[in-house]
């Protein structure tokens, strides 16, 4: 089915009774024809925030077919509602950019993706604090910007060059009109003020055995203890580290007949996976944060 005049709706809202009516009831007035619509009220367990969520894959006719003239149109109801409400064209493909140390699993397997079609979306730059990669991203015409981090003992040299770098990062990021930061196995640790900056378009991957195995080599520290589920969580950025809302995981089961190097190729596969099933959810808008958590609409 083609994309011109396909749109998807995101909202929030205390739960009450009425939106779904009200939301399906204003787009089939305006003549839209609704594809797919998903909806959940957290409204059970000490943890619940009371709140409404909704997505809406719908078409709209032509006269209608622009982001400003849906959101002037839902208006009246948004107000009613005290919703939280964004309309997304499903024409145009969000921009990436993605960023990368020194392991290139998921970089590669991000830029597979793209380049065979399965990722519907742009990727604008790579941004690596090392060189390991640049003859890679090459190869697929993407620019690659080198942007290293200060080494050394100097805690305040080595935080003034990391605020350095960060701005040269929310530069491309600005220039490049890029939608979502992808922390592809980026081994470092966002200052604060960028991660607000980033609040809610920054998704980073790491294995799953936190907060038992960190540091280095975690595959080789499990393979030590006799780890029988390897895991990945794909998550949002926040300033407190790996502690973001998460996305999505997975598992899988591993035994002594594994060696260590056998660990860390079962792990990175997880996060190949688990990553870009993260980044399709997200650019497909079916991901709403409820607090410390996400709702998913798969």
């Amino acid at each position: 089915m083609p994309l011109d005049h396909q749109y998807v709706l995101t909202l929030s809202c205390r739960d009450t009774k009425g939106i779904v009516h009200a939301v399906s009831g204003l787009l089939y007035q305006a003549g839209c024809n609704i594809i797919d619509s998903q909806q959940f009220g957290d409204l059970e367990g000490d943890d619940a925030t009371g709140l409404f969520f909704m997505r809406v894959h719908f078409q709209a006719p032509p006269q209608l077919a622009t982001p400003g003239t849906l959101q002037a149109l839902f208006e009246h109801t948004r107000q009613q509602f005290g919703m939280v409400v964004h309309f997304h064209a499903l024409a145009v493909r969000p921009r990436l950019l993605l960023m990368v140390s020194q392991h290139g699993h998921c970089l590669n397997d991000l830029l597979y993706r793209w380049k065979s079609g399965s990722l519907a979306v742009d990727i604008a730059a790579i941004v690596s604090n090392h060189r390991s990669f640049e003859t890679l991203v090459a190869g697929y015409g993407i620019s690659f910007h080198h942007l290293p981090l200060q080494a050394g003992s100097d805690a305040a040299a080595k935080a003034a060059a990391k605020l350095a770098q960060e701005r040269q990062v929310a530069a491309i990021i600005e220039n490049e009109h890029v939608d979502l930061v992808v922390l592809a196995r980026y081994m470092q640790i966002l200052s604060p003020g960028f991660c607000a900056a980033l609040a809610g378009r920054a998704i980073n991957i790491h294995h799953s055995f936190l907060p038992s195995f960190k540091g280095a080599r975690p595959y080789f520290q499990a393979h030590a203890r006799g780890v029988k589920l390897i895991g990945a969580t794909a998550h949002y950025v926040t300033a407190d580290l790996d502690e973001g809302p998460i996305i999505e995981q997975d598992v899988q089961r591993v035994d002594h007949t594994l060696s260590a190097e056998d660990y860390t190729a079962v792990g990175r596969d997880i996060e190949c996976m688990v990553l870009a099933r993260a980044v399709r959810w997200h650019v497909e808008h079916r991901v709403l944060i409820n607090g410390h958590k996400c709702v998913v609409f798969r």
